[in-house]
């Protein structure tokens, strides 16, 4: 568990009724928002509204894009399709930009460090900016629309809001009174700033500097700096913002399958690394045999005490408390030097972890075990002042042979057999120029952790601890093989990625 983990309080529950009237009173302000906005386009229909007239040539795209190959032609793939919708609006293109490819800085990804390069590039000629993951899919002439029904010259924060349902260690327990209370913004569906906005948080920016401590959940972050403890702006509701895609006014949709992009990769391909220790052989071991272990070809059990039962595996490093760097380094090692060079991926996991084997084969195929691919669910320390990104444990961390190679290559060791493993690899691959590839399908925590209509458009492949649920039916709920994902893979036949 990572120390940040360690430091979280029993969850705090508010009372039924208060729930029930936090929850009806959700449904009402979105029902008024859905009315305001329909009085708004008959107002507008009837020239009583005077629009705030735009043209895309005003609007910067910023796609959340990512160095690895597979991502980076994924996000290519959304410009071009930006680039063509105005051209065939016959309007002069907006500015497409891929974010890692603006800044060559660790932290580049949290976003607000590069809004100053925002303000000072853009502010003149242009309106908004707006944010977009590389599976969002934009219907420009829908979003025009959308984005006229707001003032440019005020302060703006737009997008799809998402809310927690109880308070959750990935947010520190905010709100934990009323957790539905605070607003922030579903990525997928794409979000925006106004430049008003941009340059107001530019001179914050640089009156006092960033947190530099842990970066876990980046959207509620960014939604929090902004709110600015009820002294800036809270996030604004928009209907037309979406992930389901399914209304016809709808600006942006989200594509919710797993990619693929050829044949799952094969069982053999993937070496499953489960760390354990004698205290949790009796009661997490069971469940990981009952539920995921069975997809997978090859597994072992890496232990402090070698039981034949399991069997487990003592690889001679006593188990710790607190971080298991020792442990984690010397699986790499193990891999790399024991195991047949025609396994290309290496997953490590916690006891605790519960995995799709078979969705994670979907993923593997579209990334080049040939690259130094280090994957799983992004989290950053210290980013602004240096930091680093480092993939969090308790999602899983997947490896390529390669990446394992260049890291032991270089000498970057555990200064502890203790310390947070996942901090070090993270550190290590940042010092080596290899740069983490983010996968929001991996879950640090437990499905009840995260907002229904976040996971409602994914296709997870982790989550992570047995804190009061059932890690069984949790499992079988979330993450088995269906009827469901079988059909969804047939029909991704005819959608495979172009490589």
């Amino acid at each position: 568990m990572r120390p940040h983990a360690r430091r979280g309080r029993r969850l705090a529950l508010p009372a039924l009724l208060s729930l029930l009237t936090c929850s009806l009173a959700f449904a009402l302000v979105s029902e008024d928002i859905k009315k305001e906005v329909k009085q708004s386009k008959n107002l507008e229909k009837s020239g009583i509204l005077k629009k705030n007239d735009i043209d895309l040539k005003e609007i910067v795209f910023v796609i959340q894009s990512q160095s690895n190959s597979f991502h980076a032609r994924k996000a290519e793939q959304l410009k071009k399709s930006i680039l063509k919708q105005a051209a065939d609006l016959t309007q002069e293109g907006p500015r497409v930009l891929l974010l890692h490819q603006l800044a060559q800085q660790e932290g580049a990804w949290t976003i607000l460090p590069l809004l100053p390069h925002f303000s000072v590039t853009y502010s003149r000629n242009s309106s908004w900016i707006f944010f977009c993951e590389e599976e969002t899919r934009i219907q420009i002439p829908e979003l025009l629309e959308t984005l006229r029904r707001y003032d440019p010259s005020k302060e703006w924060f737009l997008g799809k809001a998402l809310h927690d349902e109880e308070s959750t260690i990935i947010h520190h327990y905010a709100f934990s009174e009323n957790p539905t209370v605070f607003k922030y913004p579903d990525f997928a569906a794409g979000w925006a700033l106004s430049m008003p906005l941009v340059n107001k948080l530019t001179k914050r920016l640089k009156s006092e500097s960033l947190k530099s401590d842990f970066t876990i959940d980046l959207k509620h972050e960014i939604a929090l700096y902004i709110w600015d403890r009820g002294g800036g702006h809270p996030l604004t509701p928009v209907p037309e913002l979406c992930t389901d895609g399914v209304d016809a006014s709808c600006a942006t949709a989200f594509r919710s399958f797993l990619p693929l992009c050829g044949n799952p990769v094969k069982k053999e391909e993937i070496f499953v690394a489960v760390k354990t220790c004698k205290k949790f052989h009796g009661d997490r071991i069971p469940i990981v045999k009952q539920t995921w272990a069975g997809q997978a070809a090859l597994i072992e059990y890496y232990s402090d005490y070698a039981d034949g039962s399991i069997p487990t595996v003592d690889l001679g490093v006593p188990n710790t408390d607190r971080g298991h760097c020792g442990k984690t380094f010397a699986i790499l090692e193990r891999f790399l030097n024991h195991s047949h060079d025609r396994v290309a991926w290496l997953v490590i996991l916690d006891d605790d972890t519960l995995i799709s084997i078979s969705r994670l084969r979907h993923l593997l195929s579209c990334y080049d075990p040939r690259e130094p691919v280090f994957l799983g669910e992004r989290y950053g320390y210290g980013l602004g002042a240096g930091g680093y990104s480092y993939v969090t444990g308790g999602g899983g961390m997947v490896f390529s042979r390669e990446a394992i190679r260049r890291l032991l290559a270089s000498k970057c060791r555990c200064y502890s057999n203790d310390a947070p493993d996942d901090m070090v690899l993270g550190m290590c691959f940042s010092g080596l120029g290899i740069p983490v590839t983010h996968s929001p399908l991996f879950h640090q925590a437990r499905p009840v952790d995260y907002p229904k209509d976040y996971l409602s458009h994914q296709v997870p492949i982790s989550f992570h601890k047995h804190w009061n649920i059932d890690p069984v039916k949790v499992y079988f709920a979330w993450l088995a093989p269906s009827e469901e994902d079988r059909a969804q893979q047939e029909t991704q036949k005819g959608f495979k990625e172009e490589l």
